[in-house]
């Protein structure tokens, strides 16, 4: 039986206007994605007034902090999956002035 660090991971996240919550999953030997955990937040008022763009990337940050010890353990590569087009932007190289 393979470690659990040796396995493919995937963190996904989703927020709406109330709550924003994630889920990190491995991919097991039988191909299938299984939990490892789950995290989930109400929205204060001031973080209700957030743009949903700047919601989703709050929720990216705050996964990737809370389960920080599980992928920095990971041996390969994770993936953030995400419903938000607007995102993209981030992924891409921008010229800074």
């Amino acid at each position: 039986m393979k470690p659990v660090l040796d396995r493919e991971m995937r963190v996904e996240v989703d927020a709406s206007d109330f709550a924003m919550g994630g889920v990190l999953s491995m991919k097991c030997e039988d191909k299938r994605w299984r939990p490892v955990a789950y995290i989930s937040k109400s929205l204060n008022e001031a973080k209700r007034n957030y743009e949903i763009y700047d919601k989703e990337m709050l929720v990216i940050i705050w996964c990737l902090e809370a389960w920080r010890h599980f992928l920095e353990g990971a041996k390969g590569w994770f993936e953030i999956w995400t419903d938000h087009k607007n995102l993209e932007y981030f992924m891409k190289a921008q010229k800074l002035n």
